[in-house]
């Protein structure tokens, strides 16, 4: 068994409180979050952006091991995660997260790369992990 973990503090209320998350590897350490890092522009983050970057981390080691093993190593690639968030009532809901992936994978068709990403975005344990619906648009160099 595998388990990682992190911690958030948060202090005050939901529009004017704030918070810090700190990551079991050190990568965040008390680092700032509030409803302006999440609903605004302001200097922090915030949980969806981590998500994102979650996400598009484990689908492009998914998709490389996937890649490799089929005798493809790929060179680079680069994968843009979107989440959607939409208000319903006075909650939000992640209903979409959307991925774009640039592959550089020498001497693969594109039939092949768009079945092995497909099979990626379906497999990678983050993936697994949303009831949101995921899309990918992959795309070669």
């Amino acid at each position: 068994m595998l388990q990682r973990e992190a911690h958030a503090i948060w202090n005050g209320t939901g529009k004017e409180g704030k918070g810090v998350l700190t990551t079991q590897s050190g990568t965040l350490k008390e680092t700032q979050y509030s409803f302006h890092t999440r609903f605004e522009d302001g200097k922090g983050t915030n949980p969806e952006e981590l998500i994102a970057a979650a996400h598009a981390g484990c689908f492009d080691m998914a998709l490389s091991f996937m890649l490799t093993g089929a005798g493809f190593p790929p060179q680079e690639l680069n994968t843009k995660a979107m989440v959607i968030m939409e208000q319903e009532g006075v909650h939000w809901t992640v209903t979409e997260i959307k991925l774009a992936l640039i592959g550089r994978v020498p001497n693969i068709s594109n039939d092949k790369f768009q079945e092995l990403a497909k099979q990626a975005k379906e497999g990678c344990p983050i993936s697994k992990l949303f009831k949101a619906k995921i899309t990918l648009d992959a795309k070669l160099a």
